[in-house]
């Protein structure tokens, strides 16, 4: 069996979901290169500098190259400026549930009495791993708000990344689907590594935080950090629910009145409830989503992280078996970011019926690279065998290279 230090996992950890954050800048970087305003003298004549997107010649329905590039952009800003104004009026109201809900996780994990790591009633004696019951209910409060921000963030970043590439996509579609294709993925991808580096980072520093209090109590500790998955589902509830009812309420709007009363063209931007929906699908089907996606993350990794921590009492304190489901989010993160490249760097797109292949091909690279990569982390990470308690007995695991 291979072995990893505790000092290499402190390290590998926190570096994935750096690399993470920073590859999403990349991209975010990446996207932002594409011109959506075009270059105008005080005349408001074009000034000689013609755009990077379209040829010098190229018209559209006799409308010029530089009244193209202006009129995305006005309907970009006015998505932007709807989705930013929706989300921040809903966080003012979150921000008083997470409160509120937050007291409420305080009062009843605090009003219950404490136990042992072997679910025996606590005697507090000198050495026991036992820690009192207020002393849960504040670390689990702190990691539900922490849940709750972080998904907050998530959701919002999804939501300005997808404001920010629309009309950059729709523009760089006039030059080919392939750079359509490539702009599209890497806004989706700015979101998709975020939220996941973002989470890994505060997980991972939370529980260092709260290991300074527990010591090698791993029952408790991640007992309390399973607050952290709850905080991130909570916000994704109202943030999926929240849009959803606005951008349903628009587009019954826009067909109502738009097509029926005014007999304007469904999906033109001249009638105000198209722009509204689609501030609903952004703060719904994208805000909303990547909060949903988060608490996803959230649930499953702190559920199999208090898995861990009933795996033989702790896997006799072994902080790296302990890390293990930590470990496997960075290798993933890596995965993700190489098979990222096959799609926007190595397999170049020039025509439509290369999308799907191109996203088939996607999914096949990172399973065969992930299922590589979980090899390896098992190997390293995992003891030779240990024992699940607390599931109708219990019954002792060996690891497959044992």
């Amino acid at each position: 069996m291979g072995e990893l230090s505790e000092g290499l996992t402190q390290v590998l950890i926190p570096v994935a979901a750096l690399i993470g954050i920073g590859f999403a800048l990349l991209q975010w970087f990446l996207v932002s290169k594409v011109r959506v305003c075009a270059v105008a003298d005080r005349n408001g004549r074009d000034n000689g500098h013609k755009s990077s997107l379209l040829g010098d010649a190229e018209l559209e329905s006799g409308v010029g190259v530089p009244d193209v590039i202006t009129k995305c952009a006005e309907i970009q800003h006015a998505i932007s400026v709807g989705a930013t104004s929706f989300l921040f009026t809903e966080y003012r109201y979150l921000t008083i549930f997470m409160g509120v809900f937050g007291v409420i996780i305080f009062l009843f994990l605090g009003s219950v009495k404490g136990f042992s790591t072997k679910s025996e009633p606590c005697t507090y004696n000198e050495g026991s791993l036992c820690k009192p019951a207020l002393a849960n209910a504040v670390f689990s409060t702190i990691a539900f708000l922490l849940g709750a921000l972080t998904s907050v963030l998530s959701g919002f970043l999804g939501m300005k990344i997808a404001t920010h590439a629309n009309a950059r996509t729709t523009l760089e579609a006039r030059r080919g689907i392939g750079k359509a294709f490539v702009t599209a993925f890497r806004s989706g991808a700015v979101m998709g590594f975020l939220l996941a580096a973002n989470g890994l980072l505060v997980l991972y520093v939370a529980i260092n935080l709260f290991k300074l209090y527990y010591g090698d109590d791993w029952e408790g500790l991640y007992e309390s950090i399973t607050g952290y998955g709850l905080g991130g589902s909570s916000m994704a509830l109202f943030g999926r629910v929240g849009g959803g009812i606005y951008t349903k309420a628009a587009d019954v709007g826009a067909d109502l009145v738009g097509k029926v009363e005014q007999n304007i063209p469904e999906d033109d931007p001249r009638n105000p409830a198209v722009i509204a929906d689609n501030v609903g699908d952004n703060v719904g089907d994208i805000a909303g989503m990547g909060s949903d996606l988060f608490g996803s993350y959230a649930e499953s990794s702190c559920a199999a992280l208090f898995v861990a921590s009933i795996s033989s009492f702790g896997l006799n304190h072994d902080y790296v078996a302990m890390s293990y489901p930590l470990i496997i989010s960075s290798m993933g993160i890596v995965v993700c970011l190489i098979t990222t490249l096959f799609a926007t760097d190595i397999f170049e797109i020039k025509y439509e019926n290369q999308i799907e292949p191109s996203l088939k091909r996607q999914l096949l690279i990172s399973t065969v690279f992930m299922t590589v990569g979980i090899a390896i982390v098992s190997f390293f990470a995992l003891p030779s065998e240990f024992t699940l308690y607390n599931f109708g007995g219990s019954k002792v695991v060996k690891n497959w290279y044992d």
